[in-house]
């Protein structure tokens, strides 16, 4: 009896194991990762333009002004492989510390200041939503 209770016991472990591949980025993960950590920071994903000394991340539901550091410099240094136009902005996954800004400033109402950078994707070649005027 205890031979085939040791037998059951093996193949159930057996079949129990499994070999899973690791993904390279999962945004679950990073978002996880943020609220897990508790250090105030969040994982933001959306587009990125540095033009003209003003830093934007759009994201689908709000406009974000980017504090102008080192980090946000690396970050621009990352998205210009992707950039056909200086205005072109970038897909990009950050980790950030989101606050409103002073009420004297002018700008959107919320800052970020990026901690660190996640991911930086190629733009979609497809995407028709920027209108261009010609002469």
């Amino acid at each position: 009896m205890k031979k085939i209770n040791l037998i059951i016991v093996l193949t159930l472990v057996m079949f129990a194991c499994k070999n899973e591949t690791k993904q390279d980025v999962n945004l679950e993960d990073n978002r996880a990762k943020s609220y897990d950590q508790n250090d105030g920071f969040i994982t933001v994903k959306g587009d990125f333009v540095y033009f003209a000394d003003a830093a934007v991340l759009q994201t689908p539901k709000e406009i974000y002004g980017v504090v102008i550091d080192d980090n946000m410099h690396a970050l621009a240094d990352q998205v210009k492989a992707y950039k056909k136009e200086a205005t072109d902005m970038v897909p990009v996954t950050v980790r950030v510390r989101k606050f409103e800004k002073d009420s004297l400033e002018e700008g959107w109402q919320y800052k970020v200041e990026i901690k660190e950078i996640l991911k930086v994707e190629a733009p979609d070649p497809n995407k028709e939503d920027v209108i261009k005027l010609a002469n």
